[in-house]
């Protein structure tokens, strides 16, 4: 009994742990190649710096689906909250390293062409609409777990 409701503990909260580890990953590789364009390019900086945040995202999307599974674990809704959160948790780590490659792509390529940047970006777009994806489908299954508020 202590097992499932460490393992419902775990589901409220590994949204946001998930999430927030994947936005540190996908922003310290889209910041290492902004910070290697700055030394390249004489103009533009602003947007290499402000692509490189856009993995920080996932740590939000982590953070609204934690508070929304916030209820008091029991035994009979622990499987629920474990399995939505650790794997939509783990969705969106991932799609935060792989927005923060696709982030570094955009600002490589963009630093020596400039007029391509807004192509560039729409890869990242992309993975981003599939955090999104993850995250409204944590908020509509939420809602089917017993003991919410």
């Amino acid at each position: 009994m202590e097992l499932m409701l460490t393992l419902g503990w775990i589901g409220i909260f590994a949204p946001m742990i998930l999430g927030s580890i994947g936005s540190i990953l996908g922003c310290s590789i889209a910041g290492r190649a902004a910070c290697g364009a700055l030394l390249e390019t004489e103009s533009g900086h602003g947007r290499f710096i402000g692509v490189s945040a856009m993995p920080s995202s996932q740590a939000i999307y982590g953070i609204v689906v934690m508070l929304s599974m916030n209820r008091t674990v029991t035994v009979e809704n622990s499987p629920g909250l474990f399995a939505i959160g650790t794997l939509v948790g783990l969705a969106l780590l991932f799609s935060a390293v792989q927005q923060g490659n696709c982030c570094a792509s955009s600002i490589n390529v963009s630093k020596s062409r400039s007029e391509i940047f807004g192509l560039s970006i729409a890869p990242a777009a992309i993975v981003e609409g599939f955090a999104v994806f993850a995250f409204v489908f944590a908020l509509l299954l939420v809602g089917s777990i017993p003991g919410g508020a």
